[in-house]
């Protein structure tokens, strides 16, 4: 499913224009991202929860070389599913 899917569907149920369904999906996702980059975490009962990691830095090798190289450390998204999608999957 990718985005327009999400707008059709919402528009078809909704009973509302594309153009308004549009509108509705661009605010919630502005509003998630917004939110990720002021460093909150998201909670959506029932489907998940956005939160952000830090990654520490590391030793690493460059896979072409073997060579050592340092990771930086850097932030991370992570998305935790909800009990109940959990279950809905492995039903």
């Amino acid at each position: 499913m990718i985005k327009a899917d999400l707008i059709n569907r919402l528009a078809k149920d909704m009973n509302i224009t594309k153009q308004e369904a549009e509108k509705g999906i661009n605010i919630f996702f502005d509003t998630i991202k917004d939110a990720i980059k002021n460093g909150e975490e998201i909670e959506l009962r029932g489907f998940g929860s956005f939160r952000i990691r830090k990654r520490s830095s590391r030793s690493g090798r460059n896979p072409r070389t073997g060579e050592p190289v340092k990771v930086p450390a850097k932030k991370v998204i992570y998305f935790k599913p909800s009990k109940i999608l959990k279950q809905m999957i492995n039903q």
